[in-house]
C-alpha cells in the first residue's frame, strides 16, 4: 500500500452500538484531511480507531510501517487533560520524546534541545517552569501542540484544535499547520467549517458513514448528498456562514 494508513470496510462502536459503518479511508504523505460531521456522528470513533484505542467490529486498518516509532502525534481536546497533574510545561513537551526511546532511559540534551525549540516555535517558551495548572486554555492547547509535534510525527492528529485557542493565536495556528503539512501529513477534525477549508485540502464527512471529498471546496448541496447535516461553506478567501434563509446569491470559483 502506498501513504501512511488506510481503512478497508472498518466498522466499530461500543458495546451492541455501531458508530461506524463500512468505513473507505486512506491517509497519504503530507495529506491535510478536514473531518467534519454532527456530534455523535462518529468523528472521534475515527480518531479513536487510527490511534488504536479502540479495535475494529469488522474490516482492518492497514499501516504501511506498523512498527514505525512516533509514527503519529495526536492533540487532544484540553478539556480532556488533567490540569491538576503536577508536571511542567517543558515535562510535558519532553513526554512527546518517549517513544522514541528505549525502556527508561533519562532525556538527553538533544531531547530538551528539542522541547524547548518547539516551546519557542509556540511563542510560550518562557512558560516551561510554569505548572500546567497555572495555564489559561490557550496556553495549555499551544503546549499540548508542542508534545504532539515534537517527535517529528509522519501523521498529525488534532481533534478541535481551536476549541480553546485564543484569538491572537488561531491565526497563527492554522499558518503554523500549513508549514508542518510540508514534512508531515493532517488529520483535523473541527466544527469550523468556514474556516478550516481555507487551509485543509480534502475534507471528511462523517455521520456514521465516512463521505471523502477530494477538494477543500465543498458546497450545501454536497454536504446534504453527504448526509452531513452542517450549513457552513466557504468560498473565495472568506469563510461564510450560509443560514436557512440566506437570500443572496454567491458565484463559486
Amino acid at each position: 500500500m502506498a501513504g501512511i494508513l488506510e481503512m478497508r470496510d472498518v466498522s466499530a462502536g461500543y458495546g451492541s452500538e455501531m458508530v461506524l459503518s463500512n468505513i473507505r479511508f486512506a491517509v497519504d504523505e503530507v495529506d491535510f484531511i478536514g473531518v467534519i460531521g454532527p456530534n455523535g456522528g462518529g468523528k472521534t470513533t475515527l480518531v479513536k480507531l487510527i490511534l488504536g484505542l479502540i479495535r475494529p467490529m469488522q474490516g482492518s486498518i492497514v499501516f504501511q510501517n506498523p512498527g514505525e516509532r512516533n509514527l503519529i502525534g495526536y492533540l487532544p481536546q484540553v478539556s480532556q487533560t488533567d490540569k491538576s497533574f503536577p508536571i511542567t510545561v517543558l515535562e510535558v513537551v519532553l513526554s512527546g520524546l518517549m517513544s522514541l526511546k528505549r525502556g527508561f532511559g533519562a532525556y538527553g540534551r538533544n531531547d530538551f534541545g528539542k522541547a524547548r525549540e518547539v516551546l519557542a516555535l509556540m511563542g510560550i517558551a518562557h512558560l516551561e517552569k510554569k505548572s500546567i495548572g497555572e495555564l489559561s486554555g490557550g496556553q495549555m492547547q499551544r503546549v499540548y501542540l508542542a508534545r504532539a509535534i515534537v517527535g517529528s510525527p509522519r501523521l498529525l492528529i488534532l481533534d478541535e484544535p481551536n476549541t480553546f485557542v485564543d484569538n491572537r493565536f488561531e491565526h497563527d495556528l492554522y499558518e503554523l499547520l500549513k508549514e508542518l503539512n510540508k514534512k508531515m501529513a493532517i488529520v483535523m477534525v473541527s466544527h469550523d467549517v468556514g474556516t478550516i477549508t481555507s487551509y485543509v485540502k480534502t475534507i471528511a464527512c462523517v455521520n456514521r458513514n465516512l463521505h471523502y471529498h477530494k477538494s477543500n471546496i465543498i458546497t450545501q448541496s454536497q454536504l446534504t448528498a453527504y448526509n452531513c447535516p452542517i450549513q457552513l461553506i466557504t468560498h473565495g478567501e472568506v469563510p461564510h456562514t450560509v443560514l436557512g434563509e440566506h437570500n443572496h446569491t454567491h458565484q463559486h470559483e
